[in-house]
């Protein structure tokens, strides 16, 4: 079962993450990220390296990362070419074409960058550091399965950032990340 988005910009969306109050630690493994978590899609979630790997290898897709501030503001960021690796190329992500609303292209910098977990980490020991799975790069600009922060707080960059626009220090409310095969 997936979760869809059939609302925003013409719709058509899978959505692949959601956060939104803290509930669900995305501070999991290797094995956790590849199968996705929780099982139930009623809350916050991770759709599953292997699951978005199958779903950006079927066709070519854009991704969309709509994200809300403490403030209420709403930015988002669209991707015209998205896809994630195998699991044998390490979830190794793909991005590219940034356009949207949100100040600066943070996550353009984890291009052609692998996944990496607390007990799979990258060579910078970013996946302990701060918190999360993701496609670390010395470590991050952009990185939305941090923990969750509430706003401004004092340590520097383990929440859920889009560095370009909310800084290190300034955790984001709420985020989706979603795909969908590009429109012919």
């Amino acid at each position: 079962m997936v979760y869809c988005d059939m609302a925003t910009d013409g719709g058509g969306w899978t959505v692949i993450q959601k956060r939104y109050d803290g509930s669900v630690d995305f501070s999991r493994s290797w094995d956790e990220y590849k199968r996705g978590f929780p099982t139930y899609l009623s809350g916050e979630f991770w759709l599953g390296n292997d699951n978005i790997h199958r779903l950006t290898m079927q066709d070519s897709c854009e991704l969309r990362v709509d994200m809300e501030s403490f403030d209420d503001d709403i930015r988002y960021a669209v991707y015209d070419h998205f896809s994630v690796g195998s699991e044998e190329e390490l979830y190794k992500l793909t991005v590219a074409g940034f356009s949207g609303n949100v100040t600066g292209d943070s996550l353009g910098k984890h291009d052609g960058s692998p996944f990496a977990t607390v007990d799979h980490d990258s060579e910078w020991g970013c996946a302990q550091a701060y918190r999360g799975g993701w496609w670390y790069y010395r470590c991050h600009s952009a990185s939305l399965n941090g923990q969750y922060q509430r706003g401004y707080h004092s340590t520097w960059a383990d929440g859920i950032h889009w560095d370009l626009w909310t800084g290190m220090n300034h955790s984001l409310r709420r985020t989706e990340m979603k795909i969908r095969p590009h429109r012919r």
